[in-house]
Formats: C-alpha cells, sequence, structure tokens
C-alpha cells in the first residue's frame, strides 16, 4: 500500500447545511486537503461514492433522507463500499442513535463546535487507519500473530479484521460472543484476543474472567474494545484481567501501540 498524505486525500462531505459546509471546508483547506465533494443527503452522498471512491466520508448525523447511522450502515452492507472510514460530525448524543455508529466502526466521532485541531486528529487518524505498517512485536512478525477478534456485532468484527489486516496480521479467527470465544480458546492457541464488552450469552468481562481462571491460555493478552461508559463495570473488567481497554471509537495507531505493548 503506497503512503497516503494530507494532500492526496479525497472525501465525500455529507452536510445539508451551507454554513457549516463552510466552516468544515475552511478546515480542511487549512489542514491541506482541497479535494471533496460536498453533498447534502445520504443518496445523494452513496452515488458519489459509487461514482469516485473517496478515502474518507464525514457526515452529520441528521439528514434529509435518513441518518448518518442508516448512511454508514448502508455502507458496510456494500461489498464496495464498507471499507471506507467514516466519521460522524454531530451535536447528537442519544445512544440509541451513536451507538449502532460506535459499532459499525468509525474513524471519530466530533461534537458540535469542534475545533481545527480535533478534526485534524481525526484525518490523522484516518491516514494512519490505512496505512499503519506492521506491528512489530518482540517474537513474532505480525503475520504470525494469531488473533480471537470476539463481537457479536458482524459490522463491529469486520472493522476491527480491516484494522488489524492493514498492520499486517491476516491470522484471525472469530466469535460471536463470550461463550464461543471461550470453546474457541479451549480448541487452539491464540497470542491475542480482542473483546466487546456487552454481548449476549457471555460478556466481555466473564470472558476474561473465565480465561483467566479457568483455561489452559490464562496469559494471553486480551484488549477490550467498548463504548461501555460506566466506571464500575469498567472497573470489574479491570479487575478480571484485561490487558487493555480502547474507547469505540478507536484509533489504530492506539492499538497498534497496545498490541506492540502487551504481546511479548
Amino acid at each position: 500500500m503506497s503512503q497516503l498524505t494530507v494532500d492526496q486525500i479525497y472525501l465525500v462531505l455529507v452536510e445539508p447545511s451551507s454554513a457549516q459546509h463552510k466552516i468544515i471546508s475552511k478546515y480542511l483547506g487549512e489542514i491541506g486537503i482541497k479535494n471533496h465533494t460536498w453533498v447534502r443527503n445520504g443518496n445523494e452522498a452513496l452515488a458519489a461514492m459509487q461514482k469516485s471512491m473517496p478515502d474518507l466520508v464525514i457526515s452529520a448525523m441528521h439528514l434529509q433522507d435518513m441518518t448518518g447511522t442508516e448512511l454508514v450502515q448502508a455502507m458496510r452492507a456494500d461489498s464496495d463500499l464498507q471499507s471506507i472510514p467514516f466519521m460522524l460530525i454531530s451535536s447528537e448524543t442519544h445512544y440509541r442513535y451513536l451507538e449502532p455508529i460506535r459499532q459499525a466502526g468509525v474513524i471519530a466521532i466530533l461534537s458540535k463546535p469542534f475545533t481545527f485541531l480535533q478534526l485534524k486528529k481525526a484525518i490523522d487518524s484516518t491516514i494512519y487507519y490505512l496505512d499503519p505498517g506492521d506491528v512489530n512485536v518482540s517474537r513474532f512478525s505480525g503475520d504470525e500473530l494469531n488473533v480471537l477478534v470476539v463481537d457479536d456485532s458482524s459490522t463491529a468484527r469486520k472493522h476491527i479484521i480491516r484494522v488489524l489486516n492493514n498492520m499486517g496480521i491476516d491470522r484471525i479467527i472469530t466469535a460471536e460472543n463470550g461463550a464461543q470465544a471461550l470453546q474457541l480458546v479451549g480448541e487452539q492457541y491464540f497470542d491475542l484476543i480482542v473483546t466487546d464488552y456487552n454481548m449476549p450469552q457471555m460478556d466481555g468481562a466473564e470472558l476474561v474472567e473465565h480465561v483467566r481462571r479457568g483455561s489452559s491460555q490464562a496469559s494471553v493478552p486480551i484488549i477490550m474494545v467498548s463504548s461501555e461508559t460506566d466506571d464500575s463495570r469498567l472497573a470489574a473488567v479491570t479487575q478480571a484481567g484485561v490487558s487493555a481497554v480502547c474507547d469505540k471509537p478507536f484509533d489504530a495507531f492506539t492499538v497498534k501501540q497496545l498490541i506492540e505493548k502487551i504481546v511479548v
């Protein structure tokens, strides 16, 4: 993969407000991004993506014909569009809208009003997501790592897999919940487990506890990726023995750093 630079980025901006479009365009220009297509609704965005594949989609939440949630879900359901990074800019705070977007895998969620530096950081995360370089751990090369990805959302699993693939990690097995993951842990060896927290049948905290106390792989590094905000529940995860916790949405740089730190 060739190294993408800021001036090479082409993006689709989905924003119904002319005023907001001017603000975002001004910031993009200051960052160094000159090439973008502005559309006002989701269907126009999907048509623009089919015409010319962007490196990034930036969207508001509330559009005339659909929500930003529905737009990213339509992208993730399309084999041609599913790997395009997606960024949300919105004043929306309701869990009902934001959680599906987190699960679909987004580069960033920026709250209005946002700053130039916040947008720049999100653009930098996009570039790193597209080309993070191979993960570097002491005993392995990335293509030698056996990784188990656990998440009840298929779109979230695909997003995590894309992030890991971009780092040179290809040997990945998936599970839809903790119970299924625990069965796999009993059948084969893993160098790393990446798991969600909130899942049916057995959640991430229970999975970590069972792996640590009742499996033959008690020392396997475990990264938990979750949108959970309850401090008491997160404390329980830490107590159970998770190696690291990442928020959703997460950036590839953070994940790569954690892998290089905990897989030794």
